[in-house]
């Protein structure tokens, strides 16, 4: 069961490496596998891609359709950026499994979490993301079996794992049926909170997670695995 909602056609950000052009605040990290059938997330990307020019979009599948991620390049924009946007339709009550791989490499132990893992300390992890199925269905008595916030644990320990702060989602529940008011609604939240952050009232209110100390010893070494 996969929620396709939306994507983009944004230029090619390849020919426009990070080491080239000043860090952004604001960074979009966006993943939609099917950008063709998309129709929230295409249309988000590009209103974000456009509502300041402290905020970048990061297509990931645009910009890596090889799954083979350039690691130092994101992680150079991540240092740069206060505010860390992962963008996705849920696949399978998690992100979409290039979004996924991008985690596990470029969150790296020694530079996102664990000794010396300071990177991305004291910075706001933002999750936007769009449902196939609509709000109701993710109740106890219906298909879904668990409210929503019953699959944000993940997200919400790798941002505490990183030092980072982990904001309120913006959802779009029902996505495949959201009327044109619906959508132009959601667009219109979501580059505002882009433009204004950090000057959201609420933040005042969140504070960060407890912190999360990994020792020395917690990964093996080059030559181990599990």
């Amino acid at each position: 069961m996969a929620d396709t909602t939306e994507a983009t056609d944004l230029t090619d950000q390849a020919a426009n490496p990070p080491s080239a052009r000043p860090g952004p605040e604001v960074l979009v990290i966006a993943a939609h596998p099917q950008i063709e059938h998309s129709r929230i997330n295409r249309r988000l990307m590009r209103a974000a891609a456009g509502s300041a020019a402290t905020v970048e979009v990061r297509d990931l599948y645009a910009l890596y359709p090889d799954y083979l991620i350039d690691t130092e390049a994101e992680q150079a924009l991540l240092e740069s950026a206060r505010l860390v946007v992962w963008q996705h339709p849920i696949h399978w009550y998690s992100m979409p499994p290039l979004m996924k791989l991008w985690v596990d490499e470029v969150l790296a132990f020694g530079w996102a979490y664990g000794p010396g893992g300071n990177a991305l300390r004291g910075k706001d992890l933002w999750l936007v993301a769009t449902t196939g199925g609509p709000e109701e269905s993710y109740h106890p008595d219906s298909y879904n079996r668990y409210v929503f916030d019953a699959f944000l644990p993940p997200y919400e320990q790798t941002a505490a794992l990183c030092g980072m702060r982990f904001l309120p989602p913006l959802l779009l529940h029902g996505a495949h049926r959201a009327s044109e008011t619906e959508v132009a609604a959601h667009v219109g939240v979501y580059t505002h909170r882009l433009a204004s952050h950090p000057n959201w009232p609420e933040l005042d209110e969140l504070l960060y997670g407890l912190a999360c100390a990994v020792p020395e010893d917690a990964r093996p070494d080059d030559s181990e695995s599990t």
